[in-house]
Formats: C-alpha cells, sequence, structure tokens
C-alpha cells in the first residue's frame, strides 16, 4: 500500500501537533512536515514533495490562500490542498477552492472524517460534496453579465455534449445523476469530464464549476 505524505500548515502548534498524531495513527498515512506559515507551506512543500497539504485558510502575514495559489499552479504539481477553516461556508473557502484547493474541512473535524478527507483529495478527487459545491459557488463567486473573452474562448473549445455536462457538473449534478439526465452510461460521463478538465486546464470537478460561474455559463439564482 502507497504511503501518503501529508503536510500540515498551521499557525498554532497545537493544531500541528493534533493533527499529526491523528494522521499518524492512521495506516497508509504519514506526516511528512509541519509549516507555521503560508510561506513556510511553499517553502516546505518544494522541499517535501507531499502528496497532499492541509493548509490552514486564516494565518497572519503570509495566508493560505496565496500559499494554496503558489503550490497548486506549476504545471504538473501533483499535490493537492486541503484548506482547513472554523467558518464553514465563507468567501475564505471559495477564494481557496478558486486558489486551487480541491476542498476544504472544518478545524473540528472527527479522527475518520479527516483520514476520509486526506486520502480522497489525495486520490485527485474534489472532497466537496456536489450540493455543497453549488451553495458555495452560487453564494460567493463573482456575477458578470458576459464572460470574459479569454474564458469564453477556453468554453468555445467544448463540445455541445461537453459544455452541456459542464453546466450540470456546475449545478450540482453527480455523475450518475448526469447519467440519468443526458441518458447515457456512467463511464461515458466519467469521459466527458476527464476531457472537459484536460481542454480546461482544471484539476477537479470543484474547478470545474468554479470555471463555469465565473465564465457566465452557468448564473446563480437570482440572476
Amino acid at each position: 500500500m502507497t504511503t501518503i505524505r501529508v503536510l500540515i500548515a498551521d499557525d498554532q502548534m497545537m493544531v500541528r501537533q493534533g493533527f499529526t498524531v491523528l494522521l499518524n495513527a492512521e495506516p497508509g498515512i504519514e506526516v511528512a512536515g509541519q509549516a507555521v506559515d503560508g510561506l513556510d507551506a511553499v517553502a516546505k512543500v518544494a522541499e517535501l514533495v507531499p502528496d497532499a497539504v492541509l493548509m490552514d485558510i486564516r494565518m497572519p502575514g503570509f495566508g493560505g490562500i496565496e500559499a494554496t495559489r503558489r503550490i497548486t499552479k506549476p504545471a504538473g504539481t501533483t499535490v493537492k490542498v486541503l484548506v482547513l477553516t472554523t467558518f464553514g461556508l465563507d468567501e475564505y473557502v471559495y477564494k481557496a477552492l478558486r486558489a486551487g484547493a480541491s476542498g476544504f474541512l472544518l478545524k473540528d473535524a472527527a479522527a475518520d472524517e479527516l483520514s476520509h478527507a486526506v486520502r480522497v483529495v489525495a486520490a485527485g478527487d474534489a472532497l466537496l460534496a456536489p450540493n455543497i459545491t453549488k451553495r458555495l459557488i452560487a453564494e460567493f463567486s463573482p456575477v458578470t453579465a458576459t464572460p470574459r473573452a479569454p474564458l469564453k474562448d477556453r468554453v468555445g473549445g467544448l463540445t455541445e455534449r461537453e459544455t452541456e455536462v459542464l453546466s450540470l457538473i456546475a449545478n450540482g449534478l453527480s455523475n450518475g445523476e448526469i447519467a440519468e439526465r443526458l441518458v447515457v452510461a456512467e463511464q461515458t460521463v466519467k469521459t466527458h469530464v476527464s476531457r472537459i478538465l484536460v481542454k480546461l486546464g482544471l484539476r477537479d470537478r470543484t474547478q470545474a464549476a468554479v470555471f463555469a460561474y465565473e465564465t457566465g455559463l452557468v448564473r446563480p439564482a437570482g440572476y
């Protein structure tokens, strides 16, 4: 079994130590290091190359959002970021997802939730449930009248069916629900999703949903 190596980034020592104890007790997970702020996290990722980072959003100075952006931006990076928050669905979480995070977790999550979250993001999947994704992005994404030109051009590179699948992803449907809606096999939907991510240069379904709202392909309710 491959061991998942995790970096924990939080300005509170007790939080870092607590998560370290919990994760090191889980089979197949190992805490590779700790970081005291966002700048330290970026440096430690370059040094240790972990599979996943538990990233506190609110840290003094160089915060978790900018650190997430710098960690996930380089082409070809495989490091996944799971942001930690005490406030749940808020604008900071949205900004972190927009910066490249694959999901978020409350700091008071139980040990089994924490280990599950690490395994999910390390495997390359988005942690957020589709309905949570939709609520979060619809509430905090900027509403624009028309898609910005460069993004509109990127949407134009999708086929009609791929554009339809992207819209359904942004509306919170799972692969199974999309397959049922379009009357196709679920594997066909998975193929469409993979092609959408490749064509748009996106990391996962969460990034695809953010993209769909910000291009104006999907509009929040009431707009």
